[in-house]
């Protein structure tokens, strides 16, 4: 029987179908097409389309048959391709910004990173004149289920951390908050009971993913899906209300194992490991956050595997920065569950070195992650350096280790990845992935401003859809619109050595105006700059000064970094807030919670993301959820301030 769509799964599809026409997209679905028959933008196209329906609790194909045939294509294709290692992301159209951004959790498959973690506690323990061994850790089990965030009053996806999707109407079908809590609690997962799911579900869905897809979608709810709601068995489980181990490093380091264990396998809900944090506020603030995962917090898993394969070739392929990496290709081979044909090497000068090559057996491992590592070269194969790039054919120089195609302005390869980085990097702008990129390069585009001034005539002549050639041109304006900060602007640019934690360190002491006329002591004179560092950079942003300009005078809505000597300035001194602890929750009604705690940030204060002891102040908008009042009235005898009592406070 040929599939039927809903018009909820024909509007994602007219979408974000890319290059698949609707015959192939049934083709696939149905196998009549299988994925190594795909070219790689049709498998990619296929992977994201399947991934918005089944994000958007559509579904099409099921949860194995996605990660085991199609992203395991692609996997064997394209080890390093960007999709395998990002958060796949939600249909933009259902999108929304979340009231906090939700970091990932770094990952810990050895006890060698969590003592790693612990010495990097130790040093920020000592750095406070705190005594380590009197600081108390926490273990929690690590939930494996559906990420969200409730505000009390609304219900979001994770989305990409930084925009999900508003799935309130799930508490208003009877979604529970687990162990009788209460609305409001922040970060948690959408978790099913699993002896319920064995008994229940599992004659009807695959796994308990499945079921917390369905009971999320928009349209009516399957009765299973149902019964289980109103049984209790589906729940919202806040992290702050898990059960958990608690204890100094000392007790916890002499039975690691058996507490591990113990705090593993508590709830009657799928697990992967348990989280290990640092619960002293100052500690926390000490140690800060990555943009992809909070310092003072690991998860530990244990699913480490190793293989030996005999290589069959290694692949040279160009990378944004013009670097050439060497993949290797070996035999299908089974690990972690997963059928994996190729690694990264890293670069070449480890390929020349440890002589990796036709014939070389090598020992693999992947310990959970997407892409498995080289361990250990058994014996040596015959090695191959390339001398051309192999996507513009331009001839390579060496650069240190690296092998370097120099053909900037010229390499499709390069020229594609930094229009990816730089859509990436902005985070408000959705649908400009390998396939739509490559799509418009062939059509003669080449660069972003490019991009920006094309119609939708000009996307249908490259082969878009109207639909998609509507929503492309939306998105273009929606990214001009929506505020951004001025740091991550300039992080987008991709110049080497200016990540975003770089980019913000810059915008910390000099404003955006000044920035292109830095000199290299200028830049040596910030914390956590070198003289090398700043000659990279001063060159770096040289090379994009003028693309730089062109981008910025398209109107982008750019949030300029506070500067603190400024700010302490219109302050006529010392700031009223300076040195106290501030927690900011509910809707705000003078503008956004995140630009309330950079100004806060600017002035001086410390900001926090929950209520503790240490918190001196806690600054209430519009509809907070009552846990935390409570919590911060009746048990730490914390200060709650209105907004408006706040904005008097810093005048």
């Amino acid at each position: 029987m040929p599939l039927l769509l809903s018009p909820e799964q024909q509007e994602i599809v007219d979408m974000y179908a890319g290059d698949l026409t609707s015959a192939t997209f049934f083709a696939i679905v149905e196998g009549e097409r299988q994925p190594k028959e795909l070219s790689d933008s049709e498998l990619l196209d296929f992977l994201q389309l399947a991934n918005f329906l089944y994000r958007s609790g559509e579904p099409v194909i099921s949860d194995g048959k996605y990660d085991f045939s199609f992203l395991n294509e692609l996997r064997r294709r394209h080890p390093d391709h960007p999709f395998l290692g990002a958060v796949e992301p939600e249909a933009a159209a259902k999108t929304v910004e979340l009231p906090e951004r939700m970091l990932s959790t770094d990952k810990a498959y050895n006890f060698s990173t969590i003592q790693r973690w612990i010495n990097r506690i130790e040093k920020a323990a000592h750095e406070s004149r705190k005594n380590f061994s009197e600081l108390q850790f926490r273990v929690t089990p690590k939930l494996d289920g559906f990420a969200a965030w409730d505000d009390g009053t609304r219900l979001y996806t994770r989305g990409d951390g930084r925009r999900g999707t508003d799935i309130t109407r799930a508490m208003e079908r009877g979604l529970q908050v687990a162990e009788g809590g209460l609305r409001g609690l922040g970060p948690g997962e959408i978790v099913v009971d699993q002896k319920w799911f064995t008994m229940k579900l599992a004659g009807t869905f695959e796994n308990s993913r499945n079921v917390q897809a369905a009971l999320i979608k928009e349209k009516e709810l399957d009765p299973l899906v149902e019964e289980t709601l109103r049984e209790g068995k589906a729940v919202f489980y806040p992290f702050s209300l898990l059960p958990d181990w608690l204890g100094p490093w000392a007790e916890l380091s002499a039975d690691f194992t058996a507490i591990v264990e113990r705090i593993w396998h508590l709830l009657e809900y799928t697990t992967d490991g348990v989280v290990l944090e640092i619960v002293d506020e100052e500690i926390k603030r000490r140690m800060g956050d990555t943009r992809h995962h909070h310092r003072w917090q690991i998860a530990w898993k244990q699913n480490t595997e190793t293989v030996e394969v005999r290589l069959i070739a290694v692949v040279p392929q160009t990378s944004r920065s013009g670097r050439v990496n060497p993949v290797a290709e070996f035999p299908p081979t089974r690990l972690c569950g997963a059928f994996i044909r190729r690694a990264t090497a890293h670069h070449y000068a480890m390929v020349r070195d440890l002589k990796i090559g036709p014939g070389a057996l090598i020992r693999l491992s992947r310990s959970g992650e997407v892409i498995p590592k080289i361990e250990e070269i058994l014996e040596p194969g015959e090695v191959q350096i390339p001398q051309n790039c192999p996507s513009c054919n331009g001839k390579l120089i060496w650069e240190g280790d690296w092998l370097v195609c120099p053909n900037q302005l010229h390499c499709p390869a390069q020229i594609v990845n930094s229009m990816e980085h730089f859509f990436k990097t902005l985070g408000n702008i959705d649908g400009f992935g390998p396939s739509a990129l490559h799509k418009i390069y062939n059509g003669g585009v080449r660069t972003l401003g490019e991009i920006y001034a094309l119609s939708e005539g000009d996307l249908q002549k490259f082969g878009f859809g109207p639909k998609q050639a509507e929503n492309i041109v939306a998105q273009l304006q929606r990214s001009l619109r929506e505020p951004i900060e001025d740091w991550r602007f300039l992080a987008a640019f991709g110049v080497r050595r200016m990540g975003a934690g770089n980019c913000e360190k810059l915008f910390a002491v000099y404003p955006l105006e000044k920035i292109f006329s830095l000199k290299i002591e200028q830049i040596k004179g910030i914390k956590g700059f070198s003289e090398k560092i700043g000659g990279e950079l001063v060159d770096g942003l040289s090379s994009i000064r003028r693309e730089f300009d062109q981008l910025r005078a398209l109107g982008f809505t750019l949030i300029p970094t506070p500067l603190p000597a400024e700010n302490e300035a219109e302050q006529g001194g010392a700031s009223p807030i300076a040195g106290k602890t501030f927690v900011f929750t509910g809707s705000m009604a003078h503008g956004k919670r995140d630009d309330m705690k950079k100004q806060a940030k600017a002035l001086g204060a410390r900001v926090g993301s929950s209520v503790s002891g240490s918190t001196d102040f806690l600054v209430c908008g519009e509809k907070v959820g009552s846990a935390k009042l409570s919590r911060a009235k009746k048990h730490l005898g914390v200060q709650i301030i209105s907004e408006a009592e706040y904005l008097a406070m810093i005048g």
